[in-house]
């Protein structure tokens, strides 16, 4: 079972975390399953961009990105070339290091 760590984040995991999740999670799935509540406002459905991280380690190993999720990620702030929306990127059989961007471009946040 891949092992996810995630970097400190002020909001949402101010010391950082390590959970692990089976392969076949989305790594949105696997944060909010561990009571990390990132923000996504589209319900994982890659309407939006709430749920964007940078994969630091392990970006390979994730499942290949599709053409909508490369296109919603180009609104994205902090894009950077290791990018990924959390609710499409699927972990496979490694670990992974991801960063919650410090902004996202939600405009109203949801409680979900």
């Amino acid at each position: 079972m891949p092992i996810i760590k995630i970097l400190p984040h002020a909001e949402y995991c101010p010391d950082g975390a390590e959970l692990k999740a089976p392969a076949g999670t989305s790594i949105c799935e696997a944060l909010l399953d561990n009571g990390i509540a990132i923000e996504h406002a589209c319900d994982q459905v890659c309407a939006c961009t709430t749920c964007h991280v940078v994969v630091r380690e392990g970006f390979a190993s994730l499942s290949e990105m599709e053409e909508g999720e490369e296109d919603m990620l180009d609104r994205a702030w902090g894009l950077e070339p290791n990018s990924r929306l959390s609710c499409q990127a699927i972990l496979g059989q490694k670990d992974v290091l991801v960063e919650i961007p410090k902004y996202s471009i939600n405009h109203a946040k949801e409680k979900h």
